[in-house]
């Protein structure tokens, strides 16, 4: 079955582009997997055929991430809004401090609800430029003592992204690192020693919404074992990592769609291919800001640039609306800024082609000849 819709130019921050390849094949099994005579979404969780797309998905998370056997690879439902609780129910002691880096929205939202649960502060926070940067690391302050230190690895609303030397020096902190990356997992090749537990909802990178990954060491998952007597089942990740991510039904149709995505990843190369196409598509979209003469202006600074969410604005309102009806005009989606930034937001996950790119590159180069 071949997809005939009209494709267009998909810069959604989330539920965002998925691969053509992978929907292409979804629609081909979607009636009849592997010769069953049923969809995978009408077959048991228990049943051989969906268990054999389960164990493939986390055997996929473990060989492009090249994780060891002191990791647990978690498959779970709620999205990254139930990790906001999740983790400090499940690490955050009543004698300790969680230490949350403030660099956004998303890093703002996990520690309310991890202070309705115990006791938190902030070691850094760029809130007083409206999140347009990370903080510089020798100035974050963090305690051997800290529950665990929080970190966003990516925010969307503002372009900002921790950068690959900041994930090689958090090795220095003593203290466990979570860090939520929903938004540029599998963007990129990761240094996962230096991180405790890892969270991550579908719907960017992954494939779509509907299922959430968690690594965690084993390590961290003893830990939390004397914190989370008190605490549901279901909200505890040893119940999830005891059972193979198999407690109650999981989202199978969504665990199939992330376990095809992954094989995409791993066919085009795999994370190092995937690192390299990102950046070669950011920098056209950074290239004509910075040339712009000021036309168009990031928010995020130079070096704290992400390479899936590119945030400028534009001279005025205006302006900025006629961008966006002209480029709605010529089938580009999505490019709404967020309220709290305004402007403009390019997502480019991974499955927005370089093609998409480099037209949105060229209509911006047009708009602003077009408008100065």
């Amino acid at each position: 079955m071949e997809l005939t819709t009209r494709r267009i130019h998909n810069f959604n921050a989330g539920p965002a582009a998925l691969p053509l390849e992978v929907l292409q094949q979804a629609a081909s099994e979607l009636e009849d997997f592997n010769d069953t005579g049923m969809s995978i979404m009408e077959h048991s969780h228990r049943g051989e055929s969906y268990e054999e797309v389960h164990n493939e998905a986390i055997a996929l998370v473990k060989r492009l991430l090249d994780i060891q056997a002191d990791y647990e690879v978690l498959l779970l439902q709620g999205g990254a809004s139930l990790q906001f609780a999740m983790v400090p129910y499940n690490l955050l002691a009543p004698s300790q401090k969680a230490n949350y880096m403030m660099t956004g929205s998303w890093s703002e939202k996990a520690k309310k609800e991890a202070d309705i649960l115990g006791q938190t502060y902030s070691g850094a926070s760029t809130k007083d430029e409206n999140y347009a940067y990370i903080p510089v690391f020798d100035q974050i302050e963090t305690d051997p003592e800290d529950a665990y230190i929080h970190v966003t690895s990516n925010n969307t609303i503002y372009g900002t992204a921790w950068q690959r030397e900041d994930f090689e020096r958090m090795s220095e902190w003593s203290a466990p690192v979570v860090v939520d990356m929903s938004s540029d997992i599998f963007s990129r090749t990761l240094p996962i020693e230096n991180f405790d537990l890892i969270y991550a909802g579908a719907q960017k990178n992954l494939g779509p919404s509907g299922v959430t990954l968690v690594i965690i060491s084993k390590a961290m998952l003893e830990k939390s074992t004397s914190i989370t007597q008190n605490v549901p089942s279901i909200l505890r990740y040893n119940t999830h990592a005891d059972k193979n991510s198999l407690y109650h039904t999981p989202p199978t149709f969504a665990v199939y769609m992330l376990k095809n995505t992954l094989q995409w990843i791993e066919n085009a190369g795999g994370l190092t291919a995937m690192e390299a196409e990102n950046r070669k598509k950011a920098q056209l979209l950074y290239n004509v800001i910075d040339e712009s003469n000021g036309f168009y202006q990031g928010h995020a600074h130079p070096d704290s640039r992400s390479d899936m969410n590119v945030t400028f604005t534009l001279p005025s309102e205006a302006l900025t609306d006629r961008f966006l009806q002209e480029a709605k005009d010529l089938h580009f989606i999505g490019l709404n800024g967020h309220r709290s930034v305004g402007g403009c937001r390019a997502s480019i996950y991974n499955a927005v082609s370089y093609e998409s790119c480099k037209a949105l590159r060229d209509f911006m180069i047009s708009f602003q000849i077009n408008n100065q």
